[in-house]
């Protein structure tokens, strides 16, 4: 893994990005549950997804539903270095609010 001249995003974008997570996200039957889970990924070179591990978890088993999303994710563009694709490690925030 490389530092990148252009790091790895979304095929679609960010806010297509979370828009998936939304609608895929299975959220804990826990009311006024707010916080952020991080994950981390390695994005490789063909775009796919990696490595998925969570950085930091606010508990309810948030953290497992964040990397199961994922695992679950379209591929992305990958990062360049020098003009070459390289494989980067990523690292994703999730907000989380429950009613």
């Amino acid at each position: 893994m490389k530092d990148a001249d252009t790091q790895p995003f979304f095929y679609a974008g960010t806010d297509a990005l979370y828009e998936f997570i939304e609608q895929n996200f299975k959220k804990p039957d826990v009311t006024e549950l707010i916080g952020k889970i991080f994950v981390s990924f390695v994005v490789e070179k063909d775009g796919t997804l990696t490595d998925i591990a969570t950085t930091r978890d606010i508990g309810f088993g948030t953290g497992k539903e964040a990397e199961r999303i994922m695992q679950l994710s379209p591929k992305w563009i990958p990062g360049r270095k020098d003009g070459k694709v390289v494989r980067i490690k990523y690292y994703l925030p999730i907000p989380i609010h429950t009613h």
